[in-house]
């Protein structure tokens, strides 16, 4: 990835990292612009061919996701999301950020799964309540999804993926 494509990716994550926390959504807002500016920096850079790269790219990244989507794994503004990055990064950048989303995602369901049997949700209930107090966040817009202890943001996932990735390509 070039130094506009890292940047691009950057920003974008961290948008949705915060809409994710926030709300649990990753608003059409958010991917449906990114998507689009995808194609068009591709289509600057390289015409019909980058285009193509763009729409492989694109659905690399959604159709793996949209069947994961369907067994209720994740969201649907997170498919929309890996389609965007795909049309920006490309197939193979794409998977790899994909492959180590699912394997931290796991990392982080271990991790959610062993605490709340040892402790129950008082930990996730107590350290929410620590962020919020020391933050100065409403309770009921962050970390909701901490204190269900059965769900959370995949977008804690896509973030280390994506510097995962990226520090593998620098």
């Amino acid at each position: 990835m070039d130094f506009i494509e890292t940047a691009a990716v950057a920003v974008f994550l961290m948008i949705a990292l915060y809409t994710d926390l926030k709300a649990q959504i990753i608003p059409n807002w958010l991917t449906v612009p990114f998507f689009t500016a995808a194609f068009i920096y591709h289509i600057a850079l390289s015409g019909i061919e980058g285009a193509v790269t763009a729409a492989v790219g694109a659905s690399a990244g959604f159709i793996p996701l949209l069947l994961l989507h369907f067994a209720r794994g994740i969201g649907a503004g997170d498919v929309k999301l890996f389609g965007a990055l795909g049309a920006l990064v490309g197939v193979w950048i794409v998977l790899q950020m994909m492959l180590y989303a699912i394997l931290y995602a796991g990392a982080i369901g271990v991790c959610l799964v062993i605490v709340n049997r040892a402790f129950g949700k008082r930990v996730a209930a107590g350290v929410s309540a620590i962020i919020v107090r020391e933050a100065g966040y409403r309770k009921l817009q962050w970390l909701q999804w901490a204190e269900s202890g059965k769900k959370f943001p995949f977008m804690l996932a896509v973030v280390p993926a994506a510097v995962t990735v990226w520090s593998m390509f620098s």
